[in-house]
Order: structure tokens, then sequence, then C-alpha cells
């Protein structure tokens, strides 16, 4: 690694940049200029520190290259964007750490400043309608082709630039191929599979990449091909080829603060568009409230929610659809829940500490609850599957949901629920 006189990056950068303007060069489009200038900025410096101001770099050509990168690319974040096995990338000020396939927490180890970090942040943003500024210092977006989800903040609402880049998979996820990865048992996939055949309600729940949305993939991809399906989500994840229907994405407002669609915007939209079944990538708002309305319309929806159970995943529904403000009482939403919600699938992951790097960080399904009719105002639900703990058996219970006939009429007339539970098989 060059070692650098103090500042030394800094003021030659800013020399560049100041050519690069000065020219009106474009970065993507005119790479041969862009090293013109940094050549140029470079070998102005070295002049300068042989008359004494500053001290001489030892390699200029490794300066030339490393602002090739900031300027033209992804700066010290060229390599580690471009790795499949990086799962989130994290920003604070200048330092960068990621997470790789194995789970665990890893600093770059390639010199950055927080300047280049914003640079980089801005570039990622270039590609989408989104942008970081004073005027909108919070910013969610899809960036990498649609590869990644780049959250960031910058002050005054945090301390300095503070920012994560979320990787998520683009492969077709299908119940098989979870099946494969050991994240479900070819009981419980079967479960699930005979569920989408007909309109359910499937929330799926589980901490921050616990693989929700891979989860919600596979049961979407597993939905009969002539069935409606909306999808809204707040920035774009799901990638699932869809025979009937079609994805929604919201916006936030624009440089004036109008022209926002939200994500309840987007529920309350597709509701008549006569859809089967309707997603949402992930409930955490007043969104929920619109799901009430579309449990009521007959339609089936699947979701994704962030919960600690099965159960709490429940109550956070709730409590999302009612801070939504429409001044309707707990026990009613508790109701309209408690009749559409079929199964709620739990997931979890492993502790980074524990994961065996040879085969990288294990994610399964630890339960599905069933909920069933209840007397009074709080859910009751019934254990369908379960799973002690990350590595464990995926047990049925011996317990047939009590929406077992509803889910029979969609079926083969030779196969059962039970046929499912016990075989572990079904049409694929």
């Amino acid at each position: 690694m060059t070692v650098l006189a103090p500042g030394a990056y800094d003021r030659i950068r800013t020399d560049a940049i100041g050519r690069i303007e000065r020219d009106r060069l474009d970065p993507a489009a005119d790479v041969d200029g862009v090293r013109a200038a940094v050549v140029t900025a470079v070998e102005g410096y070295q002049r300068s520190a042989h008359l004494g101001d500053g001290a001489a770099l030892r390699d200029p050509s490794d300066m030339v290259a490393r602002l090739l990168r900031s300027i033209t690319e992804y700066g010290p974040m060229t390599e580690l964007l471009a790795r499949p096995d990086v799962e989130e990338v994290f920003i604070e000020g200048a330092r960068v750490s990621y997470i790789d396939s194995s789970g665990r927490l890893q600093g770059l180890s390639a010199p950055a400043t927080e300047d280049e970090n914003r640079q980089v942040i801005d570039r990622l943003l270039g590609g989408t309608q989104r942008h970081l500024d004073a005027g909108n210092p919070l910013v969610q977006a899809r960036v990498l082709q649609g590869q990644a989800r780049l959250t960031a903040a910058i002050p005054p609402v945090a301390d300095a630039l503070s920012a994560t880049i979320r990787r998520h998979t683009l492969r077709r996820e299908t119940l098989p191929g979870l099946i494969e990865r050991g994240t479900l048992t070819p009981a419980a996939a079967g479960l699930l599979w005979a569920a989408m055949q007909t309109t359910s309600g499937v929330l799926v729940s589980g901490p921050p990449g616990a693989g929700k949305t891979s989860l919600l993939s596979a049961l979407l991809a597993a939905a009969p091909s002539s069935h409606c399906i909306r999808c809204c989500e707040e920035i774009r994840e799901l990638h699932v080829p869809l025979a009937h229907g079609s994805f929604y994405e919201a916006r936030p407002p624009g440089m004036d603060g109008t022209a926002e669609v939200s994500l309840r915007d987007l529920v309350k939209f597709v509701l008549a568009m006569r859809p089967d079944h309707i997603v949402v990538g992930e409930v955490r708002g007043s969104e929920a409230f619109e799901l009430t309305r579309a449990v009521n319309a007959g339609c089936g929806f699947s979701c994704t929610v962030h919960a600690n159970s099965a159960r709490d995943a429940l109550n956070a529904l709730v409590n999302a659809a009612i801070m939504a403000g429409e001044n309707v009482q707990e026990p009613i939403v508790r109701k309209v829940f408690a009749s559409a919600i079929d199964l709620v699938v739990h997931c979890d992951l492993e502790d980074a500490n524990r994961a065996d790097p040879a085969h990288g960080l294990r994610r399964q399904v630890m339960e599905i609850i069933a909920v069933v009719p209840s007397l009074h105002d709080d859910f009751s639900t019934e254990p369908i599957f379960a799973r002690e703990r990350i590595g464990g058996p995926l047990e049925w219970t011996g317990i047939l949901p009590p929406t077992t006939d509803h889910i029979e009429r969609a079926l083969p007339r030779e196969l059962t629920v039970r046929d499912l539970l016990e075989s572990g098989s079904w049409p694929r």
C-alpha cells in the first residue's frame, strides 16, 4: 500500500476534479479524458513536491489508479461491490465494513474518506430518480442494476454519512430450492404450496436478513399462473416472473414536496385491479390498514413483517394498521386479520459467531402456525410445524390447519393436506 503524505490524496483529488469540471468531462463516458486530467494532477503534485511543497509520492501510478477508481467507479468499494458473496455493506463516515456469506462483519482494508464514500453514494443514486441532499437527508433506492437496496442518511439527521447497501438475490427462488438449502422440509413446503393454490392469507415474519423476501418469492412462484398477483413494495426486491399481474414501487415526494406515491397508495390502487392475491413486500406502516380492506374484498394476501416470533408478527401487523390513524378500534382490526390470516411462517438466521464459514450463514423456517377461530379478542393459534433451534429438525406437530377443507377444494381431487404433510411430495 502506498504511504501518502498527510493531505496528499485530498489535494490531488481536488485538483483532478477541478480539471474534470472545468473541461466538462463525463466520468462515465470520457474515461480517457478523466485519466488525462488525473495524470496531469498527479504530475503537478510531484513537481510541487520536488520543489519542497509536500512529500513526493513513492508510487505515482498507484495514485493514478486509486483516483480513477474514485472518480470513474466506486473508489475503494469498487471490488467490494462486485463481489457476489458480499451481502451487506455499511458506511459510517469514512469507515466501511461489510458482511459476506459467512455472516461475519469485516472492515474494508483499502483507505477511504467520507467525501469519497459520499461520492460513491451519489454515483449509485445517479441511475435513479432519488436524491440525497439537504432537502432530502434520507433516501432509499434500488441500485447496482436492481441488485441491491441502498438506505442512506446525511447530517443533520445523522452525525455523518450513514448508509447500508443490502444485496438481494436475483435468482429465481422456489420451494424446492429452499428445501435443498435446508430452509424448509418437504412436508412444510408442501403445506405452503397448497396454501398458495387458493386465496389464503400468509404472513412471513423474522428479523432483518432472515430470508423473508426469499421465502415470499418462493411462495409467489408456487401460485397458479392463472392467479392475478399484484405486488407492492417500498423498494423493489421481489423478482418473480408473473404470468398474470405486475409489480409496483412507491415513489418519494419530488423536489417540490408533491407527487409522492406511498405504499399505502399502491395497496389501495391495486384493489381496483381485480387481484386474486395482493403482496406487500414489507409492512411497516399505514399500508397495513389498507390490507384490512383487501381481505374484506376476498383477496388472498401475503406480506412480510419484522418480528421475533410468529405470534409477535400478528400483533405487529395489528399495531401497524392502528397507527394509520383511521380511528378504528384495535379489537375490530384484530378480528379482521384473525379471519383473514391463515398461516404465519417465522424465519430466523444463525448467529454469525456460530456459523460454519465453509457452509455460510444458515437461514431457516423456525415455525409455521395456523390462526384459528377465537372466542376472545386475542389471536388464537395452533402450531403446525416447529423447530427448536437453527440446525434442528422442523417437525410436523400432527395438527391440520383449520382451513384444510378450503385448501383442499383448490387441490387435485386425489390430493389431501394430510397426504402432503405425511409424504412431503406435491405436484411441481
